[in-house]
């Protein structure tokens, strides 16, 4: 099936990721840093797309592309690619994660190394002909103790390194059950406890409207004085504004990035000026290992797909037969939904889901399904693509028992599929089914009865069933200029506890949601991104 088939790299990929695809009888054309009109040009025949992150696969590429039937990205990052295009349009995007865990954890501890001891600097003096050996006094990072804002792959593998050097660790990832972190042996705090006890501290979570800004004035000022800070993970996960003044002040002695805002950063940008900021151009996942790994990686299951049909490492469909795919799609969105509201609505350290089948879906393959809902459930909280591929592994790495259930009785549905999740001392649970076979709804949030479309920004109030409440709301968004889409307020009883869910287009800022949380009335107010 190979022989004839074209694959486009266009950006730099290692030789060996190009000679599995040659010995599998491919057509490799490697043409890097092409120009739009000649990348829409040469795609036009592609069968197959590699990328890493240079080429920018937008929804013009994609339409341009008229035999395309998979992209590959040697990476995990999936920023500079338009998945949903993709998707449209049939055709699968696939990614591999996990190839530049190792590189970019010793990054970050290099990064810290480089900081303590002053090396970037003292390196400058003695070339420019000094010898100033009084004036870099270094920090001894033994007995230190890291503080690890999450603790995915990156974050627990760099865990492992610094206790190898001597450092105790205290971690927040609100996300991962206690038991995996004893294992690690990693100490659970609460994030305003790792900002009072850390001497270091790291970032590796992805970069979603919780975590813009986590580090920023208030939280450095729960700091202690003289602390490192380092982020090796995404731009803006660090106020770079805040950090510039605590860096002046001495409040954070010294800072690390391999990460900004705005790549490239431009030469006049603030942090460049300091003494006490250093940085590198986004250099974590580079090394020849991990470069090799990650193209040989992506080269072996796009050769996997064309000669086998099985889309190992695809972010948008599952490793499944292509006859099965189309009666399972709508389920797998459905139960992916699923997940990703479970997972913005619980709090704590996961510690089980259970899937439950109920209806015509439980006659189906629900294994793919049930790696849906964790792959749901993960993606919001790792620093790292999950896909079909990685979700189940990431979720026994973090110590996630995971159950199915199937019965024939769906009630007044023909299928339902409900995920029960606990976390910490409470648990939670969520369901859904399809309507016309194909519209995925939500129909159940813990004992709310509810009708809701799985898409978009949602603005879910726990609120005492009082007069008021929804003009209340109301306002406050109209204040705001936050449109409301689709508007649903499910009762338990009258005059008890009511349910109040928002639909909108756009984002809920943080001066919105502590304004109406601070309305009498209001039990909670909770966020969920399905777009």
């Amino acid at each position: 099936m190979a022989a004839g088939m074209k694959i486009l790299v266009s950006d730099s990929l290692s030789k060996q990721g190009v000679e599995v695809l040659e010995k599998a009888g491919f057509t490799v054309v490697v043409k890097t840093k092409l120009p739009k009109d000649e990348l829409l040009k040469e795609v036009k025949d592609a069968d197959g797309l590699i990328v890493r992150s240079g080429t920018k696969v937008t929804a013009e590429v994609i339409a341009a592309a008229e035999k395309l039937k998979v992209v590959g990205r040697a990476g995990s990052g999936l920023d500079n690619v338009d998945t949903p295009a993709a998707t449209r349009r049939g055709i699968v995007v696939m990614n591999t994660p996990g190839g530049n865990t190792v590189t970019t954890a010793e990054h970050t501890l290099s990064m810290i190394c480089a900081m303590a001891r002053r090396i970037p600097q003292a390196t400058a003096s003695v070339k420019s002909g000094k010898w100033e050996k009084d004036k870099f006094m270094g920090l001894e990072l033994y007995n230190k103790v890291l503080g690890i804002v999450g603790v995915g792959q990156i974050g627990g593998y760099l865990s492992k390194l610094a206790q190898g050097i001597g450092m105790s660790v205290v971690a927040y990832d609100p996300y991962l059950a206690q038991e995996r972190a004893e294992k690690m042996g990693v100490t659970m705090v609460e994030l305003d406890e790792l900002f009072r006890r850390a001497d270091i501290i790291s970032v590796h979570t992805p970069l979603t409207p919780e975590t813009k800004g986590l580090i920023n004035a208030a939280a450095i000022a729960k700091m202690k004085p003289g602390v490192l800070i380092v982020n090796c993970a995404r731009g803006g996960i660090v106020n770079e504004t805040d950090l510039v003044d605590a860096l002046k002040t001495k409040r954070v002695a010294a800072a690390a990035f391999d990460v900004f805002d705005e790549e490239p950063v431009k030469a006049d940008h603030p942090l460049l000026t300091l003494d006490n900021f250093i940085c590198t151009p986004h250099i974590g996942a580079q090394t020849t290992e991990a470069q090799e790994n990650v193209a040989v990686g992506i080269a072996e299951q796009v050769v996997e797909y064309f000669t086998k049909g099985v889309a190992k490492g695809a972010v948008n469909i599952p490793s499944v037969p292509p006859d099965l795919l189309p009666r399972l799609q709508p389920y797998l969105t459905l139960a992916e939904k699923l997940g990703s509201l479970q997972t913005q609505l619980c709090e704590g350290g996961i510690e089980r889901v259970t899937v439950e089948y109920s209806g015509e879906v439980a006659g189906l393959t629900v294994a793919p399904l049930t790696i849906a809902v964790l792959k749901g459930l993960l993606t919001p909280i790792m620093e790292y693509a999950i896909n079909y591929v990685n979700a189940p592994i990431v979720a026994k790495e973090r110590g996630i028992e995971v159950k199915e259930v199937k019965s024939s009785d769906a009630g007044d549905f023909t299928s339902l599929i409900r995920v029960r999740v606990e976390a910490g001392k409470a648990a939670h649970q969520v369901a859904g089914t399809l309507y016309n076979k194909k519209d995925a709804r939500v129909i159940e949030i813990d004992q709310f009865k509810v009708e809701v479309v799985p898409e978009g920004h949602m603005l879910l109030i726990h609120n005492i069933d009082r007069p008021g409440v929804i003009g209340m709301v109301g306002k406050v968004l109209g204040d705001h200029n936050i449109n409301i889409v689709r508007m649903q307020c499910a009762l338990e009883k009258r005059g008890g506890n009511a349910l109040l869910i928002i639909g909108s287009d756009t984002d809920f800022p943080s001066t919105v949601l502590g304004q109406i949380k601070s309305s009498s009335n209001i039990l909670s107010v909770k966020v969920a991104n399905l777009s």
